[in-house]
């Protein structure tokens, strides 16, 4: 069954309807849903789908012309094949001239990585032929540095070609609840903590099974699918699995600065800052500064952005050798159902900021903002140092938000903080949310109904359904 992706969609049968040349760029991690997108979109449609492999460019050029004759000219025999692929695209233009046609190369880094030419091949015979056609172009991949730089990049014989480009993204935990009506809403939001929203670890959940049930499956027996996923991600993406392996696990245990993960890593802190920035080319690393402060600021922070690998490290990684002796159920009930927890607090506010840009889309908010995100920093009359969870402004108007994972109503005392907090800034118009897992005191309440300015969310009134 297929589920999500209206807006992809939507833009891709706009493009469809245009009737005229187009090129699509595909891109986004691996197990995100690229090729059921892809896939579904073509359903009905006079559509080739290509699947290229890690081989020659003979050799796909083989699969390539069975795939094109399959649907071009399905009386041909199965054995005819192209001389070479400058005529593989000749014939594409010809068959496209007046036809709508959909050419989908999927995994296109396989074949450009066996066939080098072949970025150049396609551009030459977009700028000759093809832009005159009614032909709509496909290309995926799920190498995100070869797709940024060799596809969309500056330098790439494609540059200029596409007409639009998708960064196809896991599902934000909104999206995510399609898959996971069996459970409540602290069982999805843990569900989400662990999948990151991605549709493959999604639709792998079994509903039948406790939440405890599916992360003992999936993560803490040797034969799981997720058991060793990350190191399979980074061996595919990576040519030294070891060093970032190393890297991750530093932020996972703690480090958050360049000198602390390079220290832990034992690794220059310029070579360390270039391995971090493939891992944040893949999404699975972000850098974090201050909302309000520059790209440079030194309070610049390193963090684990995909969030299956931020749960991966933190408790599979340490325990594997647990795990290889049978003791995966022994590994959740001793050392991961106590933290589940702390771990959800940084989830619960990434799922803030998901309700918030919800909420912004409505034109709900009191504003529309020009930046969301955290902000820490001094408090020189306090001479100590204090965080926002959330903090979205633009001009002179500023939302403060406080998140709070915790079975205890939250009270009043968080909302003097957070306005104390506000007072740091000279921001001339002021709102405070505050979102809670289980609610508000009495007193809390009466005080936001008071001052007006004030807005308390709990979980369960941002859940859908």
């Amino acid at each position: 069954m297929f589920v999500g992706r209206s807006r992809e969609l939507e833009a891709l049968n706009r493009m469809y309807n245009s009737g005229r040349f187009e090129c699509a760029i595909v891109y986004g991690r691996r197990r995100v849903g690229k090729t059921t997108l892809i896939k579904e979109f073509i359903k009905g449609r006079n559509a080739v789908y290509f699947l290229a492999r890690e081989a020659d460019g003979n050799a796909n050029l083989s699969g390539f012309s069975a795939d094109v004759y399959t649907v071009t000219a399905p009386g041909l025999r199965r054995k005819a094949s192209f001389s070479d692929w400058e005529n593989a695209f000749e014939y594409i233009g010809q068959v496209s001239q007046d036809t709508r046609m959909v050419l989908v190369i999927d995994e296109y880094p396989y074949l450009a990585g066996g066939y080098p030419p072949i970025s150049s091949i396609i551009q030459a015979h977009i700028d000759t032929r093809l832009k005159d056609g009614k032909l709509f172009l496909i290309l995926c991949g799920s190498s995100m540095s070869f797709m940024e730089h060799q596809v969309l990049g500056y330098k790439s014989p494609l540059y200029g070609r596409r007409t639009a480009q998708f960064k196809v993204l896991p599902f934000d935990y909104f999206e995510s609840q399609l898959f996971l009506d069996t459970f409540d809403e602290e069982e999805r939001a843990t569900v989400y903590g662990f999948t990151g929203g991605v549709p493959d670890y999604l639709d792998r959940i079994d509903p039948a099974k406790t939440v405890r049930e599916n992360i003992i499956d999936a993560f803490l027996t040797p034969s799981g699918r997720l058991y060793e996923e990350p190191a399979n991600l980074l061996k595919q993406e990576l040519r030294e699995p070891a060093v970032y392996n190393s890297l991750i696990g530093a932020i996972a245990g703690g480090a958050s600065r360049l000198n602390e993960i390079a220290g832990k890593s034992g690794m220059e802190s310029n070579k360390c800052a270039k391995y971090l920035a493939s891992l944040m080319a893949l999404g699975i690393v972000k850098k974090e500064f201050p909302v309000t402060g520059a790209a440079a600021s030194r309070k610049t922070l390193y963090r684990l952005d995909d969030l299956m690998f931020r749960f991966w490290y933190r408790f599979v990684f340490p325990n594997m050798s647990a795990v290889m002796s049978g003791l995966g159920e022994a590994v959740y009930d001793l050392e991961i159902a106590g933290r589940l927890p702390a771990y959800m607090g940084l989830v619960f506010e990434e799922i803030c900021r998901q309700y918030l840009t919800g909420e912004a889309r409505r034109g709900a908010l009191p504003f529309l903002p020009g930046r969301v995100g955290r902000w820490w920093g001094g408090n020189p009359k306090e001479k100590r140092q204090e965080e926002i969870d959330i903090l979205a402004y633009r001009n002179d108007s500023a939302l403060f938000c406080e998140c709070k994972w915790t079975n205890a109503p939250v009270d009043l005392g968080v909302l003097n903080d957070l306005m104390a907090q506000s007072r740091l800034f000279s921001f001339k118009h002021q709102w405070f949310w505050l979102f809670a897992k289980t609610g508000f005191t009495d007193a809390l309440a009466r005080e936001s109904e008071r001052l007006g300015n004030v807005r308390l969310v709990r979980f369960s009134d941002m859940a859908p359904g």
